[in-house]
């Protein structure tokens, strides 16, 4: 049975990296949590059960919905089944993201690459908020978050900041940033926050690859806090979005990148 008491909120990409680091910050401050994944069952069921642990109540949910938010009609069942677990959302957290298969400069880039990160990681979240936001206005339900219902944009410093062996991630991190925007201002009449949340250089299983050369840049100070991001950070982060503390910014960009983002001589 489904437990209506405590506010519900679905994350994208949950099953293990920033997702996981976000569903456990919403578990331990009460949340009940959809856990997608696109294909990784596994993990997502040791996240599921990671929430369980340290759930601040016996009465929250931890659901593991499976979808690839790149497909249309697995955008439109998770939506169905996430109502149906969770009797509706209250915040969804739009976090699934992928990195280019193989890295190459933009002279060699395929147009198969391009379209697949597009995909995923713009049209996928672009059109998921459609979904649950049409919801939102159409049916009005009871919102358990005072402050109102909630959207978080994970992007990424790639928004604007140039790497020449990536182009097609930059670009769809890029439209994500605006979408945002876009989103932000056209829920804004109906009570509901959108935000981006831009996390820099996230030790993650998608910075494995690349691990020696930003270890190298973070001790040349790339970073002014001189250490990688954490899942910690930014679930800590995603969570104070989500719990309202930041109910008067809607389309705010918050970052997460320990200074990253400072322009300096």
């Amino acid at each position: 049975m489904k437990n209506t008491e405590h506010p519900a909120v679905l994350v994208t990409g949950a099953s293990r990296g920033l997702g996981r680091g976000i569903a456990l910050a919403l578990a331990e401050a009460g949340f009940s949590v959809g856990i997608n994944y696109a294909g990784n069952r596994k993990a997502a069921e040791e996240t599921e059960a990671a929430c369980k642990r340290i759930a601040s109540s016996p009465d929250q949910q931890f659901e593991a919905l499976q979808a690839n938010i790149g497909k249309r009609e697995e955008r439109v069942h998770l939506v169905e089944e996430a109502w149906a677990r969770f009797g509706s959302l209250d915040a969804l957290v739009n976090n699934a993201g992928m990195a280019p298969r193989v890295r190459a400069d933009i002279l060699e880039a395929s147009e198969e690459s391009f379209e697949e990160l597009i995909q995923v990681n713009l049209q996928g979240p672009y059109f998921l908020t459609q979904q649950v936001a049409r919801r939102w206005v159409q049916e009005r339900p009871a919102c358990r978050i005072p402050s109102g219902f909630k959207v978080v944009f994970v992007t990424s410093t790639s928004a604007d900041t140039v790497s020449l062996n990536r182009g097609e991630y930059c670009i769809s991190k890029a439209g994500l940033a605006m979408a945002v925007k876009l989103w932000a201002a056209r829920l804004a009449e109906g009570g509901i926050q959108v935000y981006e949340l831009r996390p820099g250089i996230m030790a993650t299983d998608m910075t494995i690859p690349v691990k020696e050369r930003y270890d190298a840049l973070i001790d040349q100070g790339v970073v002014p806090q001189k250490r990688w991001g954490t899942p910690e950070d930014v679930g800590k982060a995603v969570r104070s979005l989500v719990k309202g503390d930041f109910a008067y910014s809607t389309g705010s960009v918050i970052h997460c990148d320990g200074g990253f983002h400072i322009s300096r001589l």
